[in-house]
């Protein structure tokens, strides 16, 4: 009898809204510039290359296609997730969402087989079982694709894409599959808003951010920041806000910063 294993199919190991939030730590630092698997490793947050988790987060990012690998041992962000970053308007930023989430083929051959209305997960966890998955492995493929698919539904039913939930990545953190729905449930994205104003408002705590952004019940500060010019900002930043948040703000402030060393700005 042969007892051999034989090998789940491949898939994304992050949901579609992980990849973003990854991918996006690497550009940042290196922009489309091609780089070594090492270096793009330890712009996600580990040591090196070859951990478990490391490898399985760049092949994830392949999957999704949001990252190119242009010669053997190189990794660099494709232009799609650039375009993707800095598209003009909602509908463009959208086609791209749905583009990733189709470019792995179990995801593109599993949204055409159920047009889009998932069954529920017992039923779907045998569909992946019958594509050789193992139990184990069908559960885990399950549960990324229904985040990916949710965030990609969420992402439709607003003006903009939401923020991509994710914890920080640590060295021993294993399967990126596992979330904390404590500090961030599937679905329930924190906006963070800012809104230049031409006059001071008080601060203190709102039940609802501008244009109806805490609608759900998010709790907010207003909190007003002077500018260059006489100008001055609102920042709207929901309660309470996670260390992941912090993480993301200032990955966000340095882009800026990079963008206007680079145009001179």
């Amino acid at each position: 009898m042969d007892h051999s294993r034989k090998k789940s199919p491949r898939f994304p190991s992050l949901s579609l809204g992980d990849a973003l939030e990854k991918v996006q730590r690497v550009y940042s630092q290196q922009r489309l510039a091609a780089a070594v698997t090492d270096v793009v490793a330890q712009h996600l947050g580990y040591k090196s290359a070859n951990s478990g988790s490391a490898l399985q987060t760049m092949a994830s990012l392949r999957y999704f296609g949001l990252v190119d690998r242009p010669k053997d041992g190189y990794l660099a962000v494709s232009k799609d997730y650039e375009t993707y970053q800095y598209a003009p308007d909602a509908g463009l930023r959208h086609a791209l969402l749905t583009q990733f989430l189709k470019t792995p083929p179990l995801y593109a051959d599993l949204l055409d087989e159920y047009l889009g209305e998932l069954p529920a997960d017992a039923n779907l966890r045998y569909d992946l079982i019958q594509r050789g998955f193992s139990p184990t492995s069908a559960g885990a493929a399950l549960t990324c694709f229904r985040r990916s698919v949710e965030f990609v539904r969420q992402a439709e039913s607003s003006s903009e894409a939401p923020t991509p939930y994710s914890s920080e990545p640590t060295e021993d953190a294993g399967s990126s599959v596992e979330s904390n729905p404590a500090h961030d449930p599937i679905g329930e994205a924190q906006p963070v808003v800012f809104r230049g104003v031409g006059v001071d408002k008080s601060i203190e705590p709102r039940p609802q951010g501008p244009d109806g952004a805490g609608a759900r019940g998010t709790a907010f500060d207003q909190i007003p920041v002077r500018l260059s010019g006489g100008r001055k900002a609102e920042l709207w930043i929901p309660v309470p806000l996670y260390q992941a948040d912090k993480a993301r703000l200032k990955a966000q402030i340095d882009l800026l910063l990079a963008q206007d060393e680079e145009d001179g700005v």
